[in-house]
């Protein structure tokens, strides 16, 4: 259990996917560019089997944003994306109306 302070902490935003690269030896992993409202993060995201990078471009996803960075592969990954995950399957988490990218999320 978490006190509703610890929540209040992290910082969750609407993101716009505008770049997917491959990660160098790694068949799980891409690179993506994200525009979280002025500011431009990368992330580094376990979801190759699930998506083909043409239909992340453009994507409105929520992401994670204030996570301490991590090298992952020799590349800085500066946040986290939020997804269901069952098995295999993974579903990135959306929004369902035409919000603005850096939007919170609460």
């Amino acid at each position: 259990m978490i006190s509703i302070k610890d929540f209040e902490k992290l910082e969750l935003k609407v993101g716009e996917i505008i770049s997917v690269d491959d990660v160098p030896k790694a068949d799980k992993l891409y690179k993506l560019e994200v525009d979280i409202g002025g500011k431009q993060i990368t992330l580094i995201a376990g979801i190759k089997k699930n998506y083909e990078k043409d239909e992340l471009i453009g994507k409105k996803i929520i992401v994670l944003t204030n996570l301490e960075p991590a090298m992952i592969k020799g590349i800085r990954s500066e946040g986290m994306l939020l997804a269901a995950v069952k098995n295999d399957d993974v579903s990135l988490l959306t929004v369902d109306k035409d919000i603005p990218i850096g939007s919170d999320v609460a």
